[in-house]
């Protein structure tokens, strides 16, 4: 690694040394962009690094709401805004309670570069709360909801930072929070995306995430191997909104879902799994192991790592941050593995990335593979800023066009930087540049 590299990421590891997950991000960013500082000496002389790698801002609060008994219960909201230099902070809230400040600094470092790859002109922001939403009664979810927009909802607006949906935040959590910053506010506006189609949602929002992977999934596709989807056996972690979605139009474009997992385990069928059948098991809000009820012969795995053990050409991680390591990557490539889209965002150890670039397996980073969440996002607000509605084939056509495009160029940066497999590399060159010139011209 680059010395400047190395000296910033040691301080950093001494600052932070408790967020695993913010330093793992940025260790795989700095890798990456390692021999850009040779030919780029201006990188360090400007001390540009340092500047990027912290957050512009990070906002916690406490949020008091009172539950069905009418007891008062205390949680902790966050609002990281890492940068701003190529647009309004844009990233979604996650209720979780396992969230803390590491993985909001790592998720919003990731969107920040994510956002910029879109072309789109967002910054980079993520955030939440330690709320736990399963097990709640709609009451309570909308005083949980009120209560924490009263402290968030100074610090948003469409010019200032854009939140959407993420883990544990359903569309019904977005409506309620929406309905308070218009109350607070007193303004309708754009200052949420993923919103319902009644008050100004985009059409395909829902799906983006998981047909943007689709769309990426097939430009690598036919550039490594002149292939289409069709056909091809795949494998998708997640049974949420992306997971799901990459079913759906994976198997609309004929290529055959021999396996999915859940927290609840792994189904498999090597002839293909029942996708549509799939899909009616979520609104139901059922498990994929109901799925057993009508094909009982389906094979069943109580454990979600046994996803990864099945033969299959494409693997889709969709759930979660580091849900995939060597030994999985290993067991993929040995039954017949050629590619991994990250659905999730860091779904990969650093290892298994590292191991799946160097046999040359196609591998397409989480900033990229997943940016369809947030394209449509910023398609939803420039909708609204338009105040008109775009039917559901226009915005899927803009989505298509916007994968593919991210694709070409991070894969051009990966051939002029010597390993077209190496996309990651591709990736975070292509982001960090912009938003490292935009930096620089605004003198951040």
């Amino acid at each position: 690694m680059h010395p400047h590299l190395e000296t910033v990421y040691r301080e950093l590891s001494v600052k932070y040394q408790y967020q695993t997950e913010y330093l793992q991000t940025v260790l795989e960013f700095f890798e990456s962009i390692n021999e850009l500082l040779d030919s780029h000496k201006e990188i360090v002389e400007s001390n540009i690094i340092r500047r990027i790698v912290e957050p512009d801002r990070i906002i916690s609060f406490k949020v008091i709401w009172e539950d069905d008994l009418g007891v008062n219960q205390v949680n902790v909201g966050y609002r990281v805004q890492f940068n701003q230099a190529l647009g309004p902070y844009k990233g979604g809230l996650r209720f979780n309670p396992k969230v803390n400040e590491s993985i909001f600094k790592f998720l919003a470092f990731e969107q920040t570069f994510k956002n910029s790859l879109t072309g789109i002109p967002m910054g980079g922001a993520k955030g939440g709360s330690d709320f736990d939403p399963k097990g709640k009664s709609d009451q309570e979810l909308l005083r949980f909801c009120r209560a924490f927009m009263i402290e968030l909802y100074k610090y948003l607006g469409p010019d200032m930072d854009v939140p959407a949906g993420d883990i544990g935040v359903s569309a019904k959590a977005i409506g309620y929070m929406y309905g308070m910053y218009k109350r607070m506010t007193t303004r309708h506006n754009g200052s949420f995306t993923g919103k319902g189609l009644s008050y100004g949602g985009s059409l395909i929002r829902p799906e983006a995430t998981g047909y943007g992977l689709i769309y990426m999934a097939e430009a690598a596709l036919d550039k490594f191997y002149s292939k289409s989807i069709s056909g091809l056996k795949i494998v998708v972690s997640g049974s949420g909104n992306v997971g799901t979605h990459a079913c759906v139009k994976a198997y609309q474009l004929g290529a055959i879902i021999v396996g999915v997992s859940s927290l609840d385990g792994t189904l498999s069928d090597p002839n293909g799994l029942d996708v549509p059948y799939l899909e009616s098991l979520r609104p139901k809000g059922l498990s994929i192991k109901a799925y057993l009820d009508t094909y009982p012969n389906t094979t069943y795995n109580p454990s979600p790592k046994a996803l990864w053990k099945i033969p299959c050409d494409i693997a889709l991680p969709c759930a979660t941050e580091n849900e995939i390591d060597l030994e999985d990557v290993k067991a993929l490539v040995k039954n017949g593995l050629i590619a991994l889209l990250e659905g999730a965002n860091m779904p990969t150890s650093i290892d298994a990335t590292k191991y799946l670039i160097d046999r040359k397996i196609l591998f397409v980073p989480g900033k990229a593979a997943n940016a369809g969440g947030v394209s449509v996002s910023g398609l939803e607000m420039q909708q609204n800023a338009l105040h008109t509605v775009w039917d559901s084939h226009s915005v899927d056509q803009k989505l298509k066009i916007i994968m593919h495009n991210i694709f070409n160029q991070i894969y051009d940066k990966a051939v002029l930087y010597h390993n077209p497999y190496d996309l990651v590399k591709g990736a975070n060159i292509t982001s960090f540049l912009r938003v490292y010139q935009a930096m620089i011209e605004q003198g951040l």
